[in-house]
């Protein structure tokens, strides 16, 4: 079972204790810190109110579900699941299976006067299944028990999914007819496809496969007004794109009940590499001049300097790490090296002619390749960095990020830039913050920036959040600063909703404002979601 205070499934051993020297490498970094007492299951549960929904034969007002259904995974959602300190519960959870059954509990929460949340996977870190306190009763709807292939069109290479589909579940329906849809968020075993459109996610092989703009080809809606159903084209020129406006809708318009995506034939090849860079300008030029040659890599992810020593670090001290930084120096890949984690996936032509192409531009800026030993490594943990937010936790220490996408003309300081907002926004309390970034989507016109930060717990629960909301707020007005999105690939949610305004203008927010009313004119779904 999915854990009720955690990622992922409590069944799971992943041995997830930070090592000896990685927490020896925090301590001298940050400084020492100790673990904050957390709830159990039983004390939260005996603080769930009584549900104030009326009866309806598909919704559970039973106080587990509710609980299990009341937060996501972002930082605050982390500390309401460890301290137990939860604010609202829904009132109830549904658990339908078909879009008739969608559309009942729709026209019920109309009649009762009802907010309306979908759930997927509940892997949202920005806020988007929060229920808001108000004196409406709050419902939220389970999308996961419609998570069948519903048809699979093998001419036009486009399949049909329920909308609670999850990751592994997509890619095991589709693996068995010989295709795949490789989109690979780092939620990808709990995150559902219907969420994946309604957030417009990004997974981590999107120069083959493309962000879910790319694969979402249309699907089936259910709004308060009534069904909206979504055509499949190859292109269409008729005018504003209906299918643009669901994703990344949040919710707010409606419940999207299935999913017809694009898809492709399962690949004959596959491998990860890694190269490293004797400075981060040199990484830079390497990977912008692939992108911008178009190389056929499946991915491409650059650590920065810090990064790269920071994970070099956290690997241990064994005899493996020492021998790879004595050859790589030996290289010219020393104290400012960068790592360089590249993709390439298709035949096995594809494959030589793509790997022969990056070593090649790698060699133009002094790239030292280190063959597919660290690239399967990557492979292996390309899913568990999430979970390494309970081993950091143990030690007393919490870990967030924060991601935006620039132009080239402005990624080469931004790392720097918003690192520096981060590390500094804790200064008045003498607390250190390690911060460190990574380009993980890598486009021609530019790069998605990837900041991950480090600190100290506090001495309590309020401490550490008010902590976390110093760290959030000046790393979102050094990426509105530097001119980026505020959002990459997370959405927006509850807690980058006030700098919407800076990426859409007044205007913007207006039109989309007007499109939620239109689809929801009493404004049941998901409010205090996505618009300021």
């Amino acid at each position: 079972m999915k854990r009720w205070n955690g990622w992922g499934d409590d069944k799971n051993d992943l041995g997830l204790e930070l090592s000896s020297s990685a927490l020896a490498y925090l301590q001298q970094l940050i400084g020492p810190s100790t673990a904050l007492p957390g709830a159990t299951l039983e004390d939260v549960l005996s603080r769930v109110p009584p549900s104030r929904l009326p009866p309806h034969p598909l919704v559970s007002v039973d106080a587990e579900d509710r609980l299990r259904h009341a937060r996501g995974q972002s930082l605050p959602d982390w500390l309401a699941l460890r301290s137990g300190d939860f604010g609202v519960f829904p009132d109830g959870v549904a658990f339908p299976k078909t879009s008739t059954e969608v559309r009942d509990l729709l026209q019920y929460a109309l009649q009762h006067q009802v907010s309306v949340i979908p759930y997927g996977g509940g892997t949202s870190v920005v806020g988007h299944i929060n229920p808001e306190a108000g004196e409406a009763p709050v419902l939220t709807i389970d999308m996961t028990g419609m998570d069948q292939l519903i048809a699979l069109d093998r001419e036009s290479q486009i399949a049909t999914f329920g909308a609670g589909a999850n990751g592994p579940q997509v890619e095991s329906a589709l693996a068995q007819a010989g295709y795949t849809l490789g989109h690979y968020p780092q939620s990808w075993e709990l995150s559902t496809v219907g969420g994946w459109v309604a957030s417009r996610s990004s997974g981590q092989q999107s120069m083959r496969y493309g962000r879910i703009e790319q694969m979402f080809a249309g699907g089936h809606i259910e709004t308060p007004l009534g069904a909206l159903e979504i055509p499949t084209f190859p292109a269409s020129s008729a005018g504003p794109d209906v299918r643009e406006m669901i994703m990344g809708s949040e919710g707010r318009l409606g419940i999207i009940t299935e999913v017809k995506v694009r898809i492709t034939p399962l690949p004959e090849r596959e491998s990860f590499h890694v190269i490293f860079f004797p400075d981060w300008d040199a990484g830079l030029k390497a990977v912008r001049a692939m992108a911008q040659g178009k190389v056929q890599l499946s991915m491409m992810r650059l650590s920065n300097t810090i990064e790269t020593f920071t994970q070099l670090k956290l690997a241990g001290s064994g005899t493996a790490v020492r021998l790879l930084e004595k050859y790589l120096a030996l290289r010219g890949a020393r104290d400012n090296k960068t790592m360089f984690t590249f993709g390439v996936t298709g035949s096995r032509a594809q494959c030589k002619a793509a790997r022969a192409l990056a070593n090649d531009y790698a060699r133009q800026y002094g790239g030292v390749g280190t063959g597919t030993l660290l690239g399967k490594k990557w492979e292996h943990s390309r899913f568990r960095s999430p979970y390494l937010r309970e081993g950091l936790w143990d030690a007393g220490y919490a870990v967030d990020s924060m991601e935006t996408a620039i132009d080239w003309i402005r990624v080469p300081d931004a790392p720097a830039k918003i690192e520096a907002a981060i590390a500094g926004a804790l200064a008045q309390e003498n607390e250190t913050v390690h911060a460190f970034t990574h380009l993980s989507h890598i486009y021609p016109q530019g790069s998605s920036v990837y900041t991950t930060y480090i600190f100290r717990c506090g001495s309590s629960y309020a401490q550490t959040h008010a902590r976390w909301q110093q760290l959030k707020a000046a790393g979102a007005r050094a990426i509105v600063e530097l001119g980026g999105t505020i959002s990459h690939q997370h959405g927006v949610g509850r807690d980058h909703a006030m700098y919407l305004p800076a990426e859409k203008g007044e205007l913007g927010i207006a039109a989309i404002q007007g499109l939620v009313d239109v689809f929801d004119p009493q404004g049941r779904m998901n409010p205090g979601k996505l618009l300021p």
